[in-house]
């Protein structure tokens, strides 16, 4: 899978984050597809505990964008912006009558991918013909 398209952008990446990638993906969904300054006031605002991390992520492609590549902040949008699991760290809880239980506790990598999107120009209309009143076909059938 080819991070970027055809448009310019940049990428940023944050790995082995201590959050379940379960509870990271519905924080993710929340941007994709947004202009990138507004996918940043949604994470500021989101009530999720991943929000932050996504937010620093998003954060840091715009940085990207603009340092590395020289493109307008304002100018881009979240294009891709996905969560794979990281590794998961096994640890063990002591219970009743010399048991144990096992406690996972589970990583994430969140990648997000903005690419500059020009601002669209309106297209041009084709200038109204001139018409004196009524058109041919009324003409004759008011009479």
């Amino acid at each position: 899978m080819a991070l970027l398209g055809d448009a310019p952008g940049a990428f940023a990446e944050a790995r082995y984050v201590r959050t379940t990638a379960m509870k990271t993906r519905r924080v993710v969904d929340l941007i994709r597809g947004l202009p990138a300054k507004e996918a940043l006031t949604v994470l500021k605002f989101a009530p999720q505990a991943a929000s932050e991390q996504v937010y620093r992520v998003v954060e840091s492609a715009i940085a990207n964008a603009e340092h590395n590549e020289r493109l307008d902040p304002d100018s881009l949008l979240v294009t891709q912006a996905f969560v794979d699991e990281g590794p998961t760290m096994k640890r063990f809880r002591p219970r009743a009558q010399g048991r144990a239980y096992r406690i996972r506790k589970r990583t994430c990598h969140i990648t997000v991918v903005v690419e500059s999107v020009a601002p669209t120009a309106k297209p041009k209309r084709a200038p109204k013909k001139a018409s004196g009143g009524r058109s041919a076909a009324t003409k004759g059938s008011a009479e």
